[in-house]
């Protein structure tokens, strides 16, 4: 396995992306592809089976299971990435809760794997974790708040962020909330891409409004972990949107940005909707530590809503 000749010579690391072909990882290869970044970083993208992104096929491209101790060891062991971004896990919340031992395998022991390559290769790792690490009784959140957990999803990524903090590796820990945003191959939609699609099809749509959120551009959400890859900044950070906000406030406020029928949104709660897995009522975060740290600002929910439609017209 021979990795591609660096095309500056002052590029000094090599930064891996777990989960390369999902929003997350989309993002944060496309941002450091960029200037300055692709100036900084040797990109190695990696996610399960064949690279999906037509966009990244001139990239170095790794089929990496991270769930599968002996193809971690493999890829890191034989690149030896400075730094690790690890973004793949299972989100599917409700998936989580009815098929909890892959749910474990890929959110808890792909966690135990990178570290141990880690521990081997002096790497640094940064994990993507959760606002549903906690029970939603009183969010937003700060760093310091106390996790309790009200679904197998949020266990498993409270379990992930144990290994690391009781690890003795160099870990950055970056909590995010309800990340929303355009890719190619998108797997999933997003709630502003529900509501434009509802709306303008005339289908009326419910919409709850008794849980909270601090909704994450994605775009935002990669430059918060590439602000902490950039500076090697250990700990837990909070990478969020900063409004305050219910779905149904979210579902209204795009609906103003196309100038649809808001009629159509029924507010509703979230009693009406029969799930396998809690959700936790009020979360979101208080991001005081990155920007005070990291420098980190993101977009107003209406600025995200904005950048969607010009990603949307392309």
């Amino acid at each position: 396995m021979q990795f591609l000749e660096a095309k500056h010579l002052n590029i000094v690391k090599k930064i891996l992306i777990t989960g390369s072909n999902g929003l997350l990882g989309q993002k944060l290869v496309h941002l450091l592809n960029q200037e300055p970044y692709n100036t900084l970083y040797q990109i190695i993208a990696s996610s399960r089976g064949e690279n999906r992104v037509s966009a990244f096929q001139s990239l170095h491209y790794e089929s990496l299971d991270v769930s599968q101790a002996e193809d971690v060891n493999r890829v890191i062991g034989l690149l030896k990435p400075q730094i690790i971004i690890h973004t793949a896990a299972m989100t599917q919340v409700d998936q989580c809760e009815t098929e909890k031992e892959l749910c474990w395998s890929l959110n808890v022991k792909a966690v135990e794997n990178l570290i141990n390559a880690c521990r081997e290769n002096n790497s640094f790792l940064i994990h993507l974790s959760t606002d549903f690490i906690f029970d939603g009784d009183d969010g937003p959140y700060d760093e310091e708040a106390t996790a309790n957990p009200v679904s197998y999803y949020g266990e498993s990524k409270l379990e992930a962020e144990k290994l690391l903090r009781e690890s003795d590796i160099r870990w950055a820990i970056v909590r995010t909330v309800l990340v929303y945003g355009i890719t190619e191959a998108m797997s999933r939609s997003n709630i502003i891409l529900w509501v434009k699609k509802s709306l303008e099809e005339g289908k009326s749509i419910q919409v709850v409004d008794d849980q909270w959120r601090t909704p994450t551009l994605a775009e935002d959400l990669a430059l918060g972990c590439v602000l902490i890859a950039d500076q090697e900044k250990e700990g837990i950070y909070n990478i969020s949107g900063k409004d305050f906000l219910s779905p149904y406030e979210m579902a209204l406020q795009t609906a103003d940005f196309f100038n649809l029928d808001k009629s159509l949104i029924v507010r509703t709660d979230g009693s009406k909707f029969s799930q396998p897995a809690k959700r936790p009522p009020k979360t979101g975060f208080i991001i005081e530590k990155a920007r005070r740290e990291l420098g980190y600002e993101p977009h107003s929910f209406k600025e995200g809503i904005a950048l969607l439609s010009t990603q949307i017209e392309m």
